[in-house]
């Protein structure tokens, strides 16, 4: 009774980080529309939208400097209602804001509410049994409502405006805020920890884990950030190109969605290394002077490829986080590396006058991240995926 008792308590508690972290940070899964309106609608230009967007997602980031302090002091329920109530407040104060000086303080405090609850719930994750399947299913849920707002966004704005966007945010959240109770009050600390470790230092390990996340995230943001202005220099249609980015969306899903089913694995090295494999392909797809064939082979594997490896390589970190702390730092990455990849790629193009220099860079950094993330493992000596059911 009491192993059926807490396999429906994980379920509840999966449920609930997989619908709260695709809520948190969906202004930037559903960019592209979002951005268009803000021009439409605000008059805002392409510097203003991208200050709008770099505050939210730097804030998302630099929550996790406050939370290192939070999470092994404060109860992680009556932390994530507090963020959560943040992110809501925010959002429906972005409703009448008519100007990107009103705008983008409500959207920092926003991505600061959202970011900490991203870091709740990567916290929660690497707490469960078989955290890779987990990982997969944070993945998975951020991807689908960032599909399915870019599917409906578009008629919804033109019947009722930009608020609208933050209407349907603000409600969502609000939706999810029953969910919170099936959080953990804290983590647990592992067996043989000490109250004392969860102020360490970060160990080589952590370390190592931190700068692979870097690595991956900046290369494949550099390549995704740009494809659609690779397919035009190489006189790729505009309507292909635009129907092959949203296959390549849809094979993301399907990356996470794999994941989920092919993980709980005590070791999952082989996922990973393939996951890395295609990854590294589809990058390399698009060197050269691709045609059409070639270009929809690279952008839809390269897509499944880092959406599939993604949630293992959260999970080989989440194996040596002993307070949350080390995930709270994860989050802090990502964040840079989603902000690292554009500039740098963006620089590299201009600098050497076309792609190649981005793309052989992007896939040795995805190579190194691989490298990084097996010493990792082999130093740790990691085994995920107990006996027990989610």
């Amino acid at each position: 009774m009491t192993s059926v008792h807490t396999s429906t308590d994980n379920r509840k508690t999966i449920l609930a980080l997989t619908l709260i972290a695709a809520v948190a940070p969906a202004l930037l899964m559903m960019a592209p529309v979002v951005a268009g309106q803000l021009g439409a609608e605000l008059q805002l230009g392409p510097a203003a939208i991208g200050s709008l967007f770099t505050a939210e997602l730097g804030a998302m980031s630099l929550a996790s400097l406050p939370a290192c302090y939070w999470l092994s002091r404060v109860n992680w329920r009556l932390a994530g209602t507090l963020a959560a109530s943040v992110f809501i407040v925010a959002n429906l104060g972005s409703m009448l804001a008519d100007s990107a000086s009103t705008l983008i303080p409500l959207r920092v405090l926003s991505g600061l509410g959202g970011g900490s609850l991203m870091i709740l719930c990567m916290g929660t994750a690497s707490m469960l049994p078989k955290s890779d399947r987990i990982y997969g299913f944070w993945v998975m849920g951020q991807l689908v409502l960032g599909a399915l707002g870019l599917t409906l966004l578009p008629s919804l704005f033109a019947h009722y405006g930009l608020a609208v966007f933050f209407a349907v945010l603000a409600v969502l959240m609000l939706l999810c805020l029953p969910l919170i109770r099936y959080l953990p009050a804290n983590k647990q600390l592992s067996a043989g920890t000490t109250k004392a470790d969860t102020t360490a230092r970060l160990s080589l390990p952590a370390l190592v884990g931190l700068l692979a996340v870097l690595l991956f995230y900046i290369s494949l943001n550099g390549v995704w950030t740009f494809l659609g202005a690779l397919a035009e220099s190489i006189n790729i249609d505009a309507q292909v190109s635009g129907n092959v980015l949203a296959m390549a969306s849809l094979l993301g899903i399907a990356g996470a969605l794999s994941a989920t089913l092919l993980g709980g694995r005590k070791r999952f090295r082989l996922l990973l290394v393939g996951g890395y494999a295609v990854m590294i392909a589809g990058i390399l797809l698009l060197t050269g002077s691709p045609d059409e064939t070639r270009f929809t082979l690279a952008a839809l594997g390269f897509k499944y490829a880092w959406t599939f490896a993604l949630p293992f390589i959260l999970a080989s970190l989440a194996s040596i986080d002993r307070n949350g702390q080390l995930m709270s730092l994860v989050n802090l990455v990502i964040g840079g590396g989603l902000a690292l990849g554009p500039l740098i790629a963006g620089r590299m193009i201009e600098e050497f006058h076309g792609f190649q220099a981005v793309l052989l860079g992007s896939a040795l950094l995805a190579f190194l991240s691989l490298v990084l993330i097996l010493l990792l493992q082999s130093k740790t000596e990691q085994t995920l995926g107990e006996p027990e059911h989610v």
